[in-house]
């Protein structure tokens, strides 16, 4: 392959323009940016196909720049090849409300397909990009109508292959085979702390050979151009391994400081970026310069790339021709829409019908709707014969030779590997057309949530608005002998307390079915199902639709002395104290509470109508207290770890049994008849 000047001049147009980038805005990475130049050049002008007149094309070829720190490098390349990021936004690099933020926000930049930045997560939705491909392809793809076979390209660096994440992902992409994710390790030996010989001296390309990883090195990625290429080119002929192709960088290449953690976090100064333009032929007169040749080069890839675009919306008119079931199916899903009356099949429930497990009412909803869903990709963190996840007609999603399962499989086996199950999700989320759901305990959440030394993946599903379903089973003390270290107390807090991450705790059928319903529907918000391992009874008064509203009286009494609110499990609770209250001329009103986020975005006049004035309001749940003194007087939960035994015992061992319960509200009512006045949470809260 023949590189030219032209070649040359765009990688240094790049590096340039970085160091322009991060001193304008005085904040930033240039280091990366400046030694990752090459290869992302090499990728964006010879190997991946992208259209940024129609940056959502379906089979456009993926990249994630896993090291998100380094984003000047993807917002300067979405620039030059088109996409609506102009040289005023790099200028506004890192600035308030700009289109350039600090770290990929998928949600804030047209072109970027993940939001990155805590080190690892991009190379976790990387994983979940390709195998998001791999199951489109096996599921609609057909002789001479090869629909999908797009690319994942990730670049990546020391610190994101340091993260648990990242190995987690890893060994799972060994494991299925991902042939079509390749991953440019970006290795210049440089960290915040200096260079990696303090704390990671392993031999990385062993460890992927280990995962199952087809591995190259290329010792100059600064100035060897033809091995990069070779690299990548080999690495696409590759079809039955994901690859790793390491690639020796200097850190901020051309810098006074280059090959030091003095390029890695700060601006470049001003006469080191002078004599950096001297030395590459530019103006260091100019600020945020590009040749007209370099814009030329990068926008006849684009060009080709639209051609492609055209040529592969031709083949889907064709395809819907020969198969018009699928087509119409593809259609519907790449436009985000849901089958027609999908939800008739959620189970609904009386009082009438037995006791169970809200795990096994999920299961329940699954085996009912899956197959109208195709879409739905679901699968569990080693945990499936106790998070009931696997519907009845479900195959797993396998390499085609492993004689487990297929790419067509929806049922995913993610391992002992929760962190990286949520960081995948995030990439399947994001690759069109699939609903990702896993499941784990809700304890282990914790493991998705707060692994990451930065933010999370769970997190980064809020934030980036990914649909993902989170199936977290055994949701309190009520999963008894496993004991504090499985029992979540403060988990649900914390689930709460996180913008745009909907929390379900349902009570019975009823509200399970209404918790995947909302689940499924909500297209820019994850969710979080919390589901009892312990029988409950099916309620009078709930329902799907009530659900919905987040919160809603199940019991309704005149002239009532006190509100009860709980949630899940803790509902058939105050119902049974209710009665006991009764007989001690106490009138209690029932509340149940599935989801305190759907609650709060109700009209006022409705949450007012649920948590009345005048009367004290009582919170029970079996976990912490935190959070609740926004719909109660008093609460009545557990501020401590939990307790290992028969979870009947645990129960009462907390105090969370009727009479207790029940003896504790007779208080609090005595309490604030005594003081004649009870505080007003509706105008405290809701106004």
């Amino acid at each position: 392959m023949s590189f030219t000047e032209a070649d040359s001049k765009a990688i240094n147009t790049i590096r340039v323009l970085a160091a322009d980038t991060v001193f304008k805005s005085n904040s930033g990475h240039p280091g990366a940016p400046m030694g990752c130049a090459p290869m992302a050049h090499l990728l964006f002008s010879r190997y991946m196909n992208y259209n940024p007149k129609n940056p959502r094309w379906a089979n456009r070829d993926r990249f994630v720049l896993s090291n998100g720190h380094a984003c000047a490098l993807q917002y300067i390349l979405l620039h030059l090849t088109g996409y609506p990021t102009s040289i005023e936004d790099l200028k506004q690099f890192r600035q308030l409300n700009s289109k350039t933020p600090g770290h990929p926000e998928s949600h804030i930049t047209t072109g970027i397909e993940v939001t990155t930045g805590p080190l690892g997560q991009g190379f976790a939705n990387s994983v979940g990009l390709a195998m998001a491909e791999a199951h489109m392809a096996a599921t609609f793809n057909k002789p001479d109508f090869e629909l999908f076979n797009n690319y994942t390209f990730v670049i990546t660096g020391d610190g994101c292959l340091q993260e648990g994440i990242a190995s987690e992902a890893a060994s799972l992409a060994g494991h299925l085979k991902l042939g079509k994710l390749i991953a440019l390790y970006d290795d210049n030996h440089i960290s915040i702390d200096g260079d990696t010989e303090v704390s990671f001296t392993e031999d990385v390309v062993k460890r992927f050979e280990a995962y199952g990883w087809h591995t190259i090195v290329v010792k100059d990625g600064n100035h060897d151009l033809e091995s990069i290429a070779r690299a990548i080119e080999e690495a696409k002929k590759v079809t039955d391994k994901p690859s790793l192709i390491k690639v020796f960088t200097t850190i901020g290449f051309g810098s006074l400081n280059q090959g030091t953690e003095k390029v890695h976090g700060s601006p470049l100064k001003a006469d080191d970026i002078v004599q950096l333009k001297k030395a590459w032929g530019f103006n260091p007169e100019e600020k945020f310069a590009v040749p007209k040749e370099t814009y030329d080069l990068y926008h006849a890839k684009a060009d080709k790339g639209a051609k492609l675009n055209q040529e592969w919306d031709a083949l889907l008119e064709k395809y819907a021709s020969a198969h018009p079931e699928l087509a119409a199916q593809l259609k519907r899903r790449l436009a985000n829409k849901l089958p027609e009356g999908w939800a008739k099949e959620l189970p609904r429930f009386t009082p009438a019908d037995k006791a169970s497990a809200t795990r096994k009412l999920s299961e329940a909803v699954l085996n009912k709707i899956a197959d109208d869903l195709p879409e739905l990709i679901i699968g569990s963190a080693d945990l499936t014969g106790s998070n009931l996840t696997r519907w009845k007609t479900a195959v797993d999603f396998q390499p085609n030779d492993s004689n487990i399962g297929n790419y067509a499989g929806r049922y995913v086996r993610y391992g002992v590997r929760e962190h990286g199950m949520s960081g995948v999700m995030n990439g399947i989320s994001a690759y069109g057309g699939l609903i990702p759901a896993g499941a784990t305990f809700l304890n282990f959440i914790s493991y998705a949530s707060g692994e990451s030394a930065c933010l999370s993946a769970v997190r980064l599903s809020a934030l980036s608005g990914q649909r993902v379903i989170y199936i977290m089973t055994h949701d309190s003390i009520g999963l008894g002998e496993d004991g504090p270290t499985h029992q979540p107390i403060e988990t649900m807090a914390m689930i709460r307390a996180t913008p745009n991450l909907i929390d379900l705790r349902p009570a019975d059928g009823n509200e399970t079915s209404g918790a995947y319903l909302f689940a499924i529907e909500s297209k820019e918000r994850p969710s979080v199902l919390a589901l009892t391992r312990q029988d409950l009874p099916q309620l009078e008064g709930s329902s799907i639709e009530k659900t919905l509203k987040g919160g809603y009286v199940l019991q309704e009494v005149q002239d009532a002395d006190v509100t009860l609110v709980a949630t899940g499990s803790e509902v058939s609770l105050i119902v049974d104290a209710a009665k006991l209250l009764k007989e001690q001329g106490i009138k209690a009103r029932i509340v149940s509470m599935p989801s305190t986020k759907l609650f709060d975005e109700q009209p006022y006049d409705y949450r007012a109508s649920v948590l009345i004035d005048g009367i004290p309001s009582v919170s029970v749940e079996a976990m912490s207290t935190f959070g609740w003194d926004r719909y109660a007087h008093e609460s009545i939960g557990i501020d401590t770890f939990g307790s290992s035994g028969p979870y009947k015992e645990v129960y009462k061992h907390f105090g969370l049994v009727p009479d207790v319960v029940a003896g504790k509200v007779q208080k609090i009512v005595a309490f604030y008849k005594k003081e004649g006045f009870v505080p007003s949470l509706v105008r405290k809260y809701f106004h």
